[in-house]
């Protein structure tokens, strides 16, 4: 009995020689697990500061986005209109022929706007747009304007009345095309080929001639991811200088 016993003994004894300190290497250290814990942390740390700019610059995003939508809007309307441009012609008898250049003139200028200066737009189209449920139709004059809202703030708004035009007045109730405005520049091609920055079609330079092309600036949104939009509308028809 007792050789039996010093002889499982002596087996255990050999078992734990054998894997016990085989258990023991598979293991970690403290410091390896210090280690491990503080790379962890700097991972997750990592993830949620990206995850938190994402949340806080979805505000931005968004506000741009929606800025981008509303220029091209705006810049679409102003194409729309021109394109409907309607200038004097021989034989319209739509008015009194006395008033018939001044009220279908097309004038272009810059105005100062709190301490910004804008470009200014009037001209007489067929793209009149009813509101009110005012279901009258005809010839309107149009006038692309901006306006100051508040200190940083600029909008763009648009005048739309049918005959008899009166004496034009800026209004709070013209409709609000485009906000956050930073420049509206339009620039006027003659059939000289030369540029203008202005035009009268009632002055004597231009002597009731309309301008053969007009290109459009639009700036809008916040600096320093603001957009910039340009394009160059053809006029459809043409008066050309009187003698």
């Amino acid at each position: 009995m007792i050789e039996r016993s010093n002889t499982t003994n002596f087996q255990f004894s050999i078992f734990n020689l054998q894997f016990g300190s085989g258990l023991s290497s598979l293991g970690f250290t403290l410091i390896e697990i210090l280690i491990a814990i503080f790379i962890f942390s700097i991972i997750i740390t990592t993830i949620f500061s990206s995850f938190n700019a994402i949340l806080n610059n979805t505000g931005s995003i968004s506000e741009g986005l929606a800025t981008c939508d509303m220029a091209k809007n705006c810049l679409n309307r102003i194409i729309t209109d021109l394109k409907s441009i309607h200038v004097y012609s021989p034989g319209d008898t739509s008015l009194d022929s006395d008033d018939l250049l001044g009220a279908y003139r097309i004038v272009g200028e810059n105005t100062d706007v709190g301490s910004r200066e804008f470009s200014r737009l009037r001209f007489t189209s067929l793209a009149h747009l009813n509101f009110e449920h005012d279901m009258r139709h005809g010839i309107a004059e149009i006038v692309y304007y901006v306006q100051k809202i508040d200190k940083d703030n600029y909008v763009i708004r648009r005048a739309d009345n049918l005959y008899p035009y009166k004496f034009f007045k800026k209004k709070d109730g013209d409709p609000l095309l485009c906000e956050r405005v930073k420049s509206l520049e339009f620039k006027y091609y003659g059939y000289d080929g030369n540029e203008y920055d202005y035009w009268d079609s009632q002055s004597n330079e231009f002597r009731h001639s309309t301008p053969r092309a007009i290109s459009i600036k639009l700036e809008a949104g916040d600096e320093p991811n603001s957009l910039l939009l340009e394009t160059m509308v053809t006029i459809p028809v043409y008066r050309v200088k009187t003698s």
